[in-house]
């Protein structure tokens, strides 16, 4: 029975509803950033398996299309259903308009005449809504939270009235809970994250299933032959170490800069370019910014050490080709999506312990491993990788083929696939 409902699996239904969900996404703009990347990615990936992927999201913006196909790509359509006020709502705010958004959802797939095998909720506001558009259907409904409010609760901290004012953890942390009760099956997109949710949630299932994120292998790649690099909004040293994150305390920045003064001493030559910030920092940031400035100043590295500011997602490419080696020095990171893009790019890597990534790599075959907070042992395996070509020929290799078998987007969408396949119509 079940296979005879897998072969039926053609046409799927994907909700993202908070944020500006376009075909091209505005990146940046308030709550659009990964998950719409991802949720397009993904999407994109199923059409070129032969699946129809139409995306559901909340229409506010009357100069926009109600039915927006991704260009290129006709079996991908994003659609926007009216829900509340003619206006924005942030995320954390959005609660209130989400019953209208599956009323009318469910409303106009009766009157388009559409017919979807499944649905999957991207976020917990996707979530109440696909359960709600799922159960009327009478099919299956999948979820992928990609943060979860009670981790999110642990590290901010502060009042927690006051945040619960700012963030709406309660309500979030509830429906999050009944979601993961409630749903056939959902997909997170770090191992760590499972373990959060038995310990913050007391919840445990074997209907959930670890799918990271995927890479973009046709942007993310080393050149071709003959083919010229592309430029760079910033000027470049010839002879650099690349780092790439948003700029906080979890990132390790005040890890990273001690152990490259020991490699600046051994190197003189080398430079660590180090890309990440907003126009607009917050406290944390603007301390973060401060406290790298007045090291390298103390230490006299200053002309060494770039702090190049944020840079454009999809420009990122050639910033990863021209450098010697990627560095990810975060004291906390759930994934590192940055490990996986400069590998795509040929681009030997030094990964944190403390990070998710570092699960799915084989330290001395396609990476290097470090813990961040042993300065010493950190540097000597940036020196060591700096001076081995032929081991950062062989971490090249390896990464490559790791990155192209395993976080393609087409290998992640073949991972839906399955995924889908496994669950669909068990509960």
């Amino acid at each position: 029975m079940i296979k005879d409902s897998i072969s039926r699996i053609k046409n799927i239904c994907m909700l993202s509803t908070h944020g500006y969900f376009d075909p091209i996404p505005e990146l940046g703009k308030t709550d659009t950033g990964g998950q719409v990347l991802y949720v397009l990615q993904l999407a994109r990936a199923l059409s070129g398996l032969g699946y129809h992927t139409d995306i559901y999201t909340r229409w506010f913006d009357r100069s926009k299309k109600q039915i927006d196909p991704l260009p290129d790509c006709p079996n991908v359509r994003v659609i926007r259903i009216p829900a509340g006020e003619w206006e924005f709502i942030p995320k954390e705010r959005i609660y209130p308009a989400l019953d209208n958004l599956a009323e009318n959802m469910i409303r106009f797939i009766i009157q388009q005449k559409l017919s979807y095998d499944l649905f999957h909720g991207h976020y917990v506001d996707a979530g109440i809504v696909a359960l709600k558009v799922a159960r009327v259907m009478s099919k299956s409904c999948f979820f992928t939270a990609h943060s979860l409010g009670a981790w999110k609760k642990q590290r901010v901290g502060g009042d927690e009235k006051k945040m619960d004012e700012i963030f709406n953890f309660t309500l979030r942390i509830n429906e999050e809970l009944r979601i993961f009760q409630s749903v056939d099956a959902q997909s997170i997109t770090s191992k760590e994250e499972k373990e959060k949710i038995k310990e913050l949630y007391g919840f445990e299932s074997s209907r959930i299933e670890f799918i990271p994120p995927g890479v973009d292998i046709h942007r993310f790649r080393p050149l071709k032959p003959g083919e010229k690099e592309e430029k760079t909004g910033i000027f470049l040293p010839d002879n650099y170490i690349f780092v790439v994150s948003r700029i906080s305390k979890a990132k390790g920045h005040d890890l990273l800069l001690p152990a490259f003064l020991k490699v600046f001493k051994k190197c003189p030559d080398i430079h660590l370019v180090i890309a990440g910030g907003t126009a607009s920092p917050d406290d944390e940031e603007s301390e973060v910014i401060e406290n790298m400035k007045r090291f390298l100043h103390d230490k006299g590295i200053h002309n060494n050490v770039h702090l190049i500011g944020g840079i454009p997602h999809e420009e990122l490419p050639p910033y990863f080709r021209k450098c010697r080696l990627f560095i990810l020095s975060a004291r906390y990171e759930p994934f590192g999506m940055t490990v996986l893009e400069a590998m795509a790019c040929g681009v030997p890597v030094v990964v944190s312990q403390f990070s998710g990534i570092q699960e799915n790599l084989v330290a001395e075959k396609d990476c290097m491993k470090i813990n961040p907070m042993e300065t010493t042992a950190y540097a000597e395996t940036i020196i060591r990788l700096l001076k081995d070509e032929s081991l950062g020929q062989k971490l090249v290799k390896n990464g490559l083929d790791n990155v192209q078998s395993n976080f393609s987007w087409e290998a992640i969408a073949r991972r839906h696939v399955t995924f889908y396949q496994h669950y669909i119509h068990k509960r």
